[in-house]
């Protein structure tokens, strides 16, 4: 399989056999990496990592795996970097180009990393965009390969706002790898009716199926993983959350989903989530709206059923995967 030189912008551009090959590289680099075997073959190399939306997993896993591998980084945090500002994208693509061998951009509209791409010459990485958010989705599969030992077939039910870049990624997800995906919302918060319609198409070729339901027990009913993401993204006003709130709690993971799920259901999330009081946006929420816990209840985030934190380190083994690939 040659991925060099690829952009990795969105998992609609990559076949199925394309991401089965990232994600058994990224296990066997995170065997590699748990045996102490270096794989620092790309040194002399650098990386420019943008950030107009910060980051905790997203940032971690770009530097450790670029170390990895032998890369130095060069962090752009919001303050950081004159793009769209005072340089156009297209100009910094250029700029950055004959200084790094890579750049990752994760920030707005998908619009702008499809721009830096086209006028880079060396490959762009998706590290989160308002539409998709690639390489979550790859951590993610190898998740639940590890997990179940197998994609193909897997249930996976994605509840809360269905619109935005998580669940659009596991619904193209779930059509290339033969996975079966539902969305458990309120039909105010449905995905995109022409990106659900792609994805139909693309499961009519793999096996896979696409579901919309506002129904939480046929929704979860017999299903493999549950996964759900914060209610209100990042940048998005604080009147939001009233709204949010109200519309999308009877679709809080909690354990009569995860109950009527079945025994063999693991539950999945892409982090930061707000199942309790020990951050401040929590406590505002507590004394705001007189409630604890948000899009999934403590008892699951914490139970044994709960894979989170596998999940977030397998951030950095897929993104280690999509960079040695594509270099």
């Amino acid at each position: 399989m040659d991925l060099k030189g690829r952009d990795f912008l969105k998992l609609l551009d990559f076949t199925t056999e394309e991401i089965e090959y990232l994600v058994d590289l990224a296990a066997d680099l995170k065997d590699k990496k748990k045996r102490g075997i270096p794989v620092d073959t790309f040194r002399g190399k650098n990386v420019a990592l943008i950030f107009e939306k910060t980051s905790t997993r997203t940032r971690c896993s770009f530097e450790v795996a670029a170390h990895d591998l032998g890369m130095g980084t060069t962090y752009l945090d919001p303050s950081g970097s004159q793009i769209g500002k005072k340089e156009s994208i297209a100009d910094t693509a250029r700029v950055l180009s004959g200084m790094f061998e890579g750049i990752e951009y994760r920030g707005y509209g998908q619009e702008i990393v499809e721009e830096l791409a086209k006028y880079a010459k060396v490959p762009v990485w998706n590290g989160l965009t308002n539409e998709f958010h690639p390489t979550q989705m790859l951590a993610d599969l190898l998740t639940i390969k590890e997990h179940f030992g197998y994609m193909k077939g897997i249930k996976l039910t994605y509840m809360g706002d269905a619109r935005y870049n998580m669940a659009n990624s596991l619904m193209v997800t779930c059509a290339k790898m033969g996975m079966h995906f539902t969305a458990c919302t309120s039909p105010k918060y449905f995905p995109d009716a022409k990106l659900v319609e792609e994805c139909k198409a693309i499961a009519a070729t793999t096996g896979a199926t696409i579901t919309l339901t506002d129904d939480v027990m046929a929704g979860t009913k017999d299903v493999d993983v549950i996964y759900t993401d914060v209610w209100v993204s990042m940048g998005e006003p604080d009147e939001v959350w009233a709204e949010r709130i109200h519309d999308l709690l009877p679709y809080q993971v909690n354990k009569a989903a995860m109950d009527n799920a079945g025994d063999k259901a693991i539950f999945l999330h892409c982090l930061p989530a707000f199942h309790d009081l020990d951050t401040k946006i929590g406590k505002d929420i507590q004394e705001r709206f007189g409630i604890s816990e948000m899009e999934v209840t403590d008892e699951v985030f914490e139970s044994e059923k709960s894979l989170v934190f596998e999940e977030a380190e397998n951030r950095m083994h897929t993104i280690k995967a999509v960079m040695a690939a594509t270099l």
